[in-house]
């Protein structure tokens, strides 16, 4: 960070450090390490067995036990959206739904009206393409498309008939809505939740910032970039959370004043004193991810004391040109321009050759190929390559585990549904940690999901899925390196002249001394976005293959002037001068 005044306009190019990149070569090691898991990893776990639960064991005590595959369609929606506030994962849980019926009831449509595998293949890896780009453009998080192709490719290879699709929706609309109402259960014991741990993981963000902010002259070599991205991030993420969440209420009020201490921390790192000092931070983070009451920290002179300006930032897109100003942004990222188009070409073209070189083989199951290919997609090929060794191998061991607990499952039928409810819980329980670990418990669970319909042989089984693991895998890739995506420094472009716009609209409320302090605080949450959209358009380009040359220089100009203004804004703004001590409240 510099003291140098924030001028407007272009930044000027200097000699600067090679850009760094959040993915880096094809390193097996790295992909295949273990991260710590998420903080909240048990609640997609729990969830997905309470809503597989109750529906499993209805069909086991009316013996129906074969239609457990349309029941898992609907219970597999409770995984999605448990990192937003209710209000919005309410929307959005639903929208999941209605996706998760309408790719079924297109499968089923298709498998009742023709028995050619290549058509069926063909669809197959349609609907996977079309389900990558929607889960990407609607950002709807993970799991993202991999269980919608799950179900909808699993769907095209059951015997169906068009009298039966009306009662297998059905089933399937029934057990989402059962997922519904688990996934929004928590807000009746603690509403603010999502909120509160948004918050808190801001507030985690900046205390490393401000406990390593890196040296204050901008030529110096800086350690600290990493964290300053870091932490714009999960203060971006906290504020969209709080935008997100519905109508004030106290809590969210003492949130929405946390969040101001975190910008402070990390747009203008200084001496760790006051309410920036790393340690207060981090009590404050500790105490707002508690069941206690949020702390509430002193006010910060300069900014809308009330408001912070997210009251009219929520009012602007809850009225109706910005519900409009929103579907027209996400019919941008679904556009011909879209830089997902790359990505789901890719994603048909590897899905049909899979599907296709599996059945050649003479494979009874090519959908196992389809979905295979289909989860290694990712933002670049880079992530793409690593996603590959981490499928390889967590299926590989998963049939191994598979047919060391099939003996198990077929002691009896509550066995097996009790063994399938145990793999769902560890996939959830192990996949944040790396997505290899998790497609050990993946595996079992869905070759397990066959035996409901009766017993096959272990030995084919297991010699399917390894050959549609290693096929699958193999012609995936293969399309991704094929397939190339230009259009990713396009985007970084895009990014570059969004920065641009956003950091002179900041400098001009700076500079303004009439300037609300509403208005102060949204273009500052502006500049703060496009930072984030750039860092992320610069990873993403950075992990291609075969493209155009990167603007490094200008992108790594860009970010420090973009931080520079955001440090500018923070003598009006930042927490009171003579703050308590660190042990005060």
């Amino acid at each position: 960070m510099s003291d140098t005044p924030v001028r407007p306009g272009r930044p000027s190019v200097r000699k600067l450090p090679q850009l760094p990149s959040a993915v880096r070569g094809l390193a097996p090691a790295s992909a295949l390490r273990l991260s710590r898991p998420s903080d909240t990893w048990f609640k997609p776990a729990l969830s997905v067995v309470v809503a597989s639960a109750v529906p499993h064991l209805t069909l086991l005590a009316v013996g129906r036990l074969d239609l457990i595959v349309y029941t898992m369609a609907g219970s597999l929606c409770a995984l999605y959206g448990h990192g937003l506030p209710y209000a919005r994962r309410a929307r959005a849980v639903a929208g999941v739904v209605l996706g998760m019926a309408a790719g079924l009831a297109v499968s089923l449509v298709t498998a009742s009206l023709t028995g050619s595998t290549a058509v069926l293949i063909a669809v197959g890896a349609l609907l996977a393409a079309v389900q990558k780009v929607l889960c990407d453009a609607t950002r709807i998080g993970p799991p993202g498309h991999v269980i919608f192709t799950f179900v909808s490719s699993a769907a095209l290879f059951a015997p169906q008939r068009l009298g039966q699709i009306p009662g297998h929706l059905a089933l399937t609309l029934g057990a989402g809505a059962f997922a519904w109402l688990v996934a929004l259960a928590p807000a009746l014991v603690r509403r603010e939740g999502p909120e509160r741990r948004a918050v808190a993981r801001a507030l985690e963000a900046a205390a490393v910032c401000a406990a390593d902010p890196g040296p204050r002259n901008r030529d110096a070599a800086d350690p600290g970039p990493r964290h300053r991205h870091a932490a714009a991030a999960a203060v971006h993420a906290a504020w969209q959370c709080l935008l997100a969440s519905g109508r004030p209420t106290p809590v969210r009020r003492s949130l929405e004043r946390l969040v101001v201490h975190a910008e402070a921390a990390f747009v203008a790192p200084g001496p760790a004193t006051g309410a920036a000092h790393p340690e207060r931070l981090r009590a404050w983070a500790a105490r707002t991810r508690g069941r206690g009451p949020v702390p509430t920290p002193p006010p910060a002179p300069g900014t809308a004391d009330e408001l912070y300006g997210i009251d009219a930032e929520r009012a602007v897109l809850r009225a109706r040109e910005g519900r409009r100003a929103a579907r027209r942004a996400l019919l941008r990222r679904l556009g011909p321009g879209s830089p997902l188009l790359p990505v789901a070409v890719r994603t048909l073209i590897g899905c049909a050759l899979a599907g296709y070189l599996c059945a050649a083989l003479g494979v009874g199951r090519p959908y196992w190929a389809i979905v295979t290919a289909a989860s290694l997609y990712q933002a670049n090929i880079t992530l793409s390559w690593n996603r590959t060794l981490q499928r390889t191998l967590g299926n590989l061991l998963g049939v191994l585990v598979f047919a060391a607990v099939l003996p198990v499952s077929r002691i009896s039928p509550l066995a097996l549904v009790c063994c399938c409810l145990f793999f769902g819980f560890a996939a959830e329980a192990l996949i944040t940690r790396n997505y290899w670990l998790g497609s050990v418990a993946v595996t079992p669970m869905a070759l397990l999901v066959l035996e409901f319909g009766g017993a096959h042989p272990a030995g084919e089984l297991i010699g399917d899925r390894v050959l549609d693991t290693v096929l699958g895998a193999a012609t995936g890739f293969l399309a991704a390196a094929l397939v190339t995506n230009r259009r990713a420094t396009g985007r970084v472009e895009q990014a570059l002249d969004a920065t641009d716009r956003a950091r002179a609209a900041a400098e001009r409320t700076v500079a303004d001394p009439a300037a609300a302090p509403t208005e102060r605080d949204r273009t500052r949450r502006a500049l703060t976005a496009s930072l984030v959209e750039l860092r992320e358009a610069g990873d993403t380009a950075a992990g291609e293959w075969w493209q155009r040359a990167l603007p490094e220089q200008r992108l790594l100009a860009a970010e420090r002037a973009g931080h520079r203004t955001l440090a500018a804004t923070a003598p009006r703004r930042g927490p009171a001068a003579h703050a308590p001590s660190i042990g005060a409240e």
